[in-house]
C-alpha cells in the first residue's frame, strides 16, 4: 500500500507506546564491547550480564544470581562460566549453576533465564522474549555494516527518552530544517513531495529534492569525491524501517540532473545512515548508529570526520528528544496531533502495536488527526 504525504491516514493511528515487544531481536552491544569481563546492559526492560566464552561466543545471562539478585554482571568469567562476586556460585551458558559454595550438592532449581544471542553486522543481538521464536533469519537487514563495497563507523548513545520518540524522529526527516539548520538541514525538506510504502513489518519513507543547493554537510562530501565542486544537486533521503525499532536511511546528493533519481548515482556520494534502537525501559534507549559510505573507502580520515560530523548533529537530536520526554512526563493528559509528514511514523507504531498485541500487551494512546 502506498499513500502520498500520509494524507490517507486516519485518527485511529496511535500516538503514544510506551511498552516494547519482547518476541524480536534488540541490539545489547557493539560487538566489540562484549569480551571476557561481563558486560551489564539493560534490553527490554531486562537487566542482563553480557561475556564471551573461550572461544567467542556471546552469552547473555539473566544480570540476578539465583542465590541472592547480586547482579552477576559485577563477577567474572571463569573459562566458559560467570562467577557471581558476592558468593561464588558459576553459572554456564545455558544458565545452569554449576558450583556452590561449602556444598557438594547442588540445588536442581538453581538457574538464571539464560538468552539466544548472534553476532551480526559488528553488533550482538538478543532476544529476550520466548526463546522458541528466536530465528535469526528475522534479524533486520544492516548488510552495509559488513559489506566490504561500505566503509563507516558509529556510536552508541544513551537517549534518554522513550525508543518511540527516536523512531519518531528519524521516521520524518523535515525537523533537519529546524533541528540541524547549520549541517544538513534546508527548507526544501519541508516542501518535497514524499511516498509512504508499508509491509506487514515495514515502512519506507521516499523523499528526492532535484536541483538544489547542498547544505554544508553534504557539500564537503561532494568535495570529498569532486574536489571544488560548487554547483547544484539532487538530494534524496530513502528511509527503511524494519520491525521492530531498525531504521536504514539511504541517502546522498549528486550533480543535478545526472540521473540520480533514475538510479545513475555515480555521479554524486552515497550513504546509509544505519540505526537501531533498543528499549532499555520506558524512558531511556540504546541508540545504536552507524555512517557508512561507498566511496574513497580507503580514507580513515574521512571515517572519522563523517563519525564526528553526525555525532554532532545527533548530539542536537538528543538535546530534543530528551526536552520532548520531560514534557510528556510533565504533562500526561496531552494528545499528540500528527500532521502529513507523520505518516511514515504512524505506520510504525500500528505495527509494533500489532507486534504488543500478539504479545498480549498492548498500551496504547490514541493520535487526533490534524
Amino acid at each position: 500500500m502506498t499513500s502520498h504525504e500520509g494524507v490517507t491516514m486516519a485518527a485511529t493511528t496511535i500516538a503514544k507506546i510506551f511498552d516494547y515487544p519482547r518476541n524480536a531481536w534488540y541490539v545489547a552491544a557493539w560487538d566489540h564491547e562484549v569480551t571476557r569481563t561481563p558486560l551489564a546492559r539493560t534490553v527490554a526492560g531486562r537487566p542482563l550480564a553480557l561475556y564471551r566464552t573461550e572461544d567467542g561466543r556471546a552469552v547473555a545471562l539473566a544480570d540476578a544470581c539465583w542465590h541472592r539478585l547480586a547482579p552477576l554482571s559485577m563477577g567474572k568469567v571463569i573459562r566458559d562460566e560467570i562467577q557471581c562476586p558476592y558468593h561464588g556460585l558459576r553459572y554456564d551458558p545455558a544458565g545452569r549453576c554449576t558450583h556452590m559454595p561449602a556444598q557438594e550438592t547442588i540445588n536442581p532449581s538453581a538457574t538464571v533465564p539464560s538468552f539466544p544471542t548472534v553476532d551480526r553486522y559488528r553488533y550482538v543481538w538478543v532476544w529476550v522474549g520466548d526463546p522458541s521464536a528466536a530465528d535469526p533469519d528475522a534479524i533486520p537487514d544492516m548488510h552495509q555494516m559488513t559489506d566490504p563495497a561500505w566503509t563507516g563507523d558509529g556510536e552508541l548513545i544513551h537517549a534518554p527518552c522513550n525508543y518511540q520518540l527516536v523512531l519518531d524522529n528519524l521516521m520524518d526527516l523535515t525537523h533537519e530544517e529546524f533541528v540541524h539548520s547549520s549541517s544538513i538541514g534546508q527548507r526544501e525538506l519541508s516542501e518535497a513531495e514524499f511516498i509512504t510504502s508499508h509491509t506487514e513489518t515495514t515502512v519506507t519513507v521516499e523523499r528526492w529534492m532535484r536541483d538544489i543547493e547542498p547544505p554544508p554537510f553534504w557539500l564537503k562530501n561532494m568535495r570529498d569525491k569532486f574536489p571544488d565542486y560548487d554547483g547544484r544537486v539532487d538530494r534524496w533521503q530513502i528511509i527503511h524501517f524494519e520491525a521492530p525499532s531498525t531504521i536504514c536511511i539511504d541517502v546522498g546528493v549528486a550533480k543535478a540532473g545526472t540521473g540520480a533519481p533514475e538510479g545513475d548515482r555515480s555521479q554524486g556520494v552515497n550513504g546509509y545512515v544505519m540505526n537501531t534502537i533498543t528499549p532499555e525501559t520506558d524512558r531511556t534507549s540504546l541508540y545504536f548508529w552507524s555512517f557508512q559510505r561507498n566511496y574513497r573507502l580507503d580514507s580513515q580520515l574521512i571515517t572519522t570526520q563523517l563519525r564526528k560530523g553526525v555525532h554532532g548533529v545527533f548530539g542536537e537530536d538528543e538535546r530534543m528528544l530528551a526536552a520532548q520526554q520531560s514534557a510528556i512526563d510533565a504533562n500526561p493528559d496531552y494528545e499528540f496531533y500528527s500532521l502529513n509528514i507523520d505518516a511514515g511514523g504512524m505506520w510504525v507504531r500500528r505495527i509494533l502495536d500489532r507486534m504488543l498485541a500478539a504479545e498480549g500487551r498492548s498500551s496504547v494512546a490514541h493520535a487526533v488527526e490534524r
